[in-house]
């Protein structure tokens, strides 16, 4: 028995995508810049650790701090050490 096929369009998404449904019209967000050096970042530099930290200690990723990969692997480095040394929560 031949299969029934539906020769009216349908309202499904077939076939091929065009360039605008691939979300190209999409606005890319504004990456905060880092105004400071990989060398300010120090266990003893509080103010700055704590700009990075939420209230109940923990570590914001980079998705949220927009610092770069390089930075935040130093930055997760250093906040741990200050805890270990009592100087932050």
């Amino acid at each position: 028995m031949p299969r029934k096929t539906n020769t009216e369009k349908s309202d499904r998404r077939g076939g091929k995508r065009t360039r605008s449904s691939y979300g190209e019209s999409r606005t890319s967000r504004p990456k905060p810049k880092t105004d400071f050096t990989i060398d300010a970042l120090d266990f003893k530099n509080n103010n700055l650790l704590r700009q990075f930290v939420t209230d109940q200690g923990r570590m914001l990723p980079r998705k949220y701090t927009g610092m770069p990969a390089r930075y935040q692997r130093k930055f997760s480095k250093v906040t741990k050490r200050a805890r270990q040394m009592l100087l932050m929560k």
